[in-house]
């Protein structure tokens, strides 16, 4: 079948921490399987958390004793990979049939990734992608992946790969994925701009593949009872914006604003070919006379020991 149903799951990591946001995913299960959808993608940081506004007590040149505390927090609502909230995923995909792109913060070590974890019914936790290059501040608390965690996942709708937030705005980064022959362009983020949304189209349409794009949602300042230096106390930290686009650039569902839910879409995977008969990137319309790029796939480990 080349039909399929798929869905970006709306929602925010909650202020009780990892076990409630768990608990949170799990309850969509009913609604995964009355939609049929064979993949839901989930937003960047989802389990861990996205801690918009929080400076961790840095300044430049020193870092004060309430950040350390502040990073302890957060290292400690971090999940290993594989652990109990992966086990509590890869149940939920077998139990549901579809493939799951969850977004997470993952613990290695005294290190932490922001990364993309895959579930597929028959292996649970295939695959993980790390985000290479966190983006301004975000470098502070995560640290940067390797080549080694670029995958494609043969799932249930078709061949999946994921980039993460700004990730997406990598050129090179994105061809190397277009070069692995996906079919859905899995994006989990926290960006909640205008632009984000043309960036998802654009990315459909260069790439010729479909995209499921899964924002997070997070209450305003006021409603969380927080203060974030220059923010509006009643706008929402983050507003969603989740979207499906068709390989030519066409919208197929969403933006979803402001609220929580299963945005779900019906694709057909058959529209790849015809949507690449006039523009297939690393195909017919490369140059490699011209272009080449080079991807280095070996993990790079900061310590190595030879024997």
């Amino acid at each position: 079948m080349s039909k399929s149903i798929v869905a970006a799951l709306q929602i925010g990591s909650l202020p009780g921490g990892k076990a409630d946001t768990l608990d949170q995913i799990l309850s969509y299960e009913t609604a995964i399987r009355e939609a049929g959808a064979k993949l839901v993608v989930m937003p960047e940081a989802l389990l861990g958390g996205y801690p918009k506004g929080e400076g961790f007590g840095t300044q430049l040149g020193y870092r004060l004793p309430e950040g350390r505390e502040a990073f302890a927090r957060y290292y400690d609502n971090a999940i290993d990979v594989p652990g109990a909230e992966t086990d509590a995923l890869a149940a939920l995909s077998e139990r549901t049939g579809a493939d799951l792109v969850v977004g997470v913060i993952e613990r290695s070590g005294h290190s932490l990734y922001c990364s993309a974890l895959f579930f597929t019914p028959q292996a649970g936790l295939a695959a993980k992608h790390r985000k290479l290059m966190p983006t301004g501040t975000e470098r502070l608390i995560w640290a940067k992946g390797d080549g080694s965690t670029l995958p494609v996942v043969e799932g249930e709708a078709g061949r999946l790969g994921a980039a993460i937030c700004w990730e997406n705005y990598m050129p090179l980064l994105r061809t190397a994925m277009y070069a692995k022959g996906l079919d859905i362009w899995c994006a989990p983020t926290v960006d909640e701009r205008e632009m984000w949304f043309a960036t998802m189209r654009h990315i459909a349409c260069e790439g010729r593949s479909f995209v499921v794009s899964a924002c997070q949602v997070q209450d305003s300042p006021a409603a969380l009872g927080i203060k974030v230096e220059g923010w509006a106390d009643d706008r929402p930290l983050i507003n969603g914006g989740s979207v499906i686009v068709g390989p030519l650039g066409d919208v197929l569902a969403g933006p979803m604003t402001g609220g929580r839910g299963l945005l779900v879409a019906e694709i057909d995977t058959a529209d790849l070919v015809r949507a690449r008969y006039d523009f297939d990137v690393t195909g017919h319309y490369a140059r490699p006379d011209v272009f080449e790029l080079v991807v280095d796939e070996r993990a790079k480990p900061g310590v190595r020991f030879i024997q």
